[in-house]
Parts: C-alpha cells; structure tokens; sequence
C-alpha cells in the first residue's frame, strides 16, 4: 500500500467511525417530562436512576404546576405530564379537539398537609377552621378568631400562604377545603413551589400553609385534619394517604397521549414496580399498592 492509499485508507476507517458514533448517538431517546411542583423532586430521582436501567434514555424533568405541564401534554409537547389533580373535563375537550387523548396514570398517593409554625399551639384544625381561614369573606382574619394566642405573632394577623392558580395543589386544597364554588380570600401570598410554602411558613410566626406532605421537615408543624367539627382528627402520614384515611390525600397522576407506548411505557412501567414505588416511598409519598423495599 503506497502512502496515498494508506491515507485514503484510513480517511475511510476515520469517516466509518464518526458514521456510527453519530448513528448510536442519534438512537438516544429524551423523554419529556413536565408539570406538578409537587412530584418535581420524585420525578427527578426517577430520572436520575433510570440513567442506571437503560443508558438510551434520558428523562427531561420540569417543573412549572400541574397547569403547566397538561398545557404541554395538550399542545403535544412532552411524553408525560405530572399533575397532583385530575384534568378538568374542559382540559381534556381541549386536548382531543387538538388530536390529544389523554390518559390517566396514578403513580402514587400525597397527604396534603396543613403547615404551622413550631410556635404555634394548634394541633387539630377541622375543615370548617380551615374554610374559615381560607375562603373570601372568611370568618378567621385572626389566630383569636380560633381561639388561638400564637407566640411571636404580633397583632396575631393569620398570613394566610397558598400557591399559585397554575397549581394542582391549589386546586386541589380549593376543592376539597373550600368547596366547588369557594373562592380564595384576597391578601392571601401564592407561593410559586410547594417548599416555598414551607419556608415562609417556617419563618413566619402568624403564618399557615399547604403542601404536599413530602415537604414537611422538622422546623415546622403539621396539624392534624377533621373533616368534622369535634370529629377525630387524622394526622398526615404515608399511611394515611396510602390508605385513604387522612381527609385530604389525593392521587398523584402522570398523564400520557393514549396508552404509553415504546420507551415511555417501559419508563411507566419500572415507575410502577417495586423499585420505582420504593423511590418514591422514600421521597416521602404513598405508593400504589404494599411494595417490598430493601
């Protein structure tokens, strides 16, 4: 082989490499996946492990609200979108007025909690207390409304903390709190992010807030729920959500156009197995059946 063809020789043997390095490259499936704050971390560690199940797909995680993430699953623009509610019967017309066929997939189960200040000495608070606080026109402007005096709360004001309208937290809480056709006092501080409510609450003596239970940390309180004045109160727990009990656990959903298929059906699939239930499990959420964790 003279010096010409040995480097027309290996030209050729360079080319055929970088054809199938960019070839195996392309094969890498992303699956998008956006939506519910309050699923954003498990949906994250879901991502980050399943590098370690198949090395061809990455799992784009976003999150934004529940509100956000069907807009995107109804545009057409992701795989799965994470909602802490169910989609409105107007959501759904509008997805299949667009080619859109949206299905539910519960992946887990969430208590939503009730958020005070360590200070604070409440420990049950009923539904009626709450709508007190929460709903417009309201009866509890302040903690003496509830026969509370809360240490470090000047004036004794309730800061009233919620989240965002594009929140399925929110419309959940709105819902199942306030009622079908309750409304949010005005004044109240929406919250971008479930641990944003924590934080303020935790800094904030007069202050209450709701998340999603996976927030909770040690610097703040969680009042137990009654659904009825001066009924048994039941205190959030994974238990609780996982079997119903607690007044406010709901399902925790990830919605896909029609049945999941290829990749996003196996990622769906390992989500619902034992490994993927006791990842969420440890991210602080119920999952849907008793799952074995090592």
């Amino acid at each position: 082989m003279n010096k010409k063809q040995f480097i027309a020789s290996s030209l050729l043997s360079i080319s055929v490499c970088m054809i199938s390095i960019s070839t195996h490259a392309t094969e890498r499936v992303v699956i998008q996946n956006k939506g519910s704050d309050t699923l954003v971390n498990v949906a994250q560690a879901w991502a980050e492990e399943y590098r370690n199940i198949d090395s061809n797909v990455a799992v784009a995680v976003s999150g934004g609200g529940s509100g956000t993430g069907i807009a995107a699953l109804i545009n057409g623009t992701v795989d799965i979108a994470n909602a802490s509610r169910a989609m409105k019967s107007k959501e759904v017309k509008l997805a299949k007025s667009k080619g859109q066929n949206p299905l539910q997939n519960i992946v887990g189960y969430d208590a939503l909690s009730v958020f005070l200040h360590h200070n604070n000495p409440a420990d049950t608070l009923s539904f009626t207390q709450l709508k007190d606080v929460y709903v417009r026109d309201g009866k509890a402007t302040k903690w003496s409304d509830l026969g509370l005096t809360v240490p470090g709360c000047k004036g004794g004001k309730i800061v009233v903390v919620s989240r965002q309208n594009n929140s399925g937290t929110y419309v959940y809480f709105k819902k199942a709190v306030l009622g079908k056709k309750g409304k949010f006092r005005q004044g109240t501080l929406d919250m971008h992010g479930s641990k944003d409510v924590v934080d303020l609450v935790e800094k904030t003596p007069c202050a209450i807030g709701y998340s999603g239970l996976a927030y909770a940390n040690e610097h703040v309180k969680m009042a137990c729920i009654a659904k009825e004045t001066g009924g048994a109160c039941v205190n959030p727990s994974v238990k609780t959500a996982s079997d119903r009990s607690y007044p406010i656990a709901r399902p925790l959903f990830m919605y896909t156009n029609g049945e999941p298929k290829g990749e996003t059906k196996k990622y769906l699939d390992w989500i619902l197995s034992d490994s993927g239930q006791c990842i969420l499990l440890k991210k602080g959420y119920a999952p849907v059946r008793d799952v074995k964790c090592k």
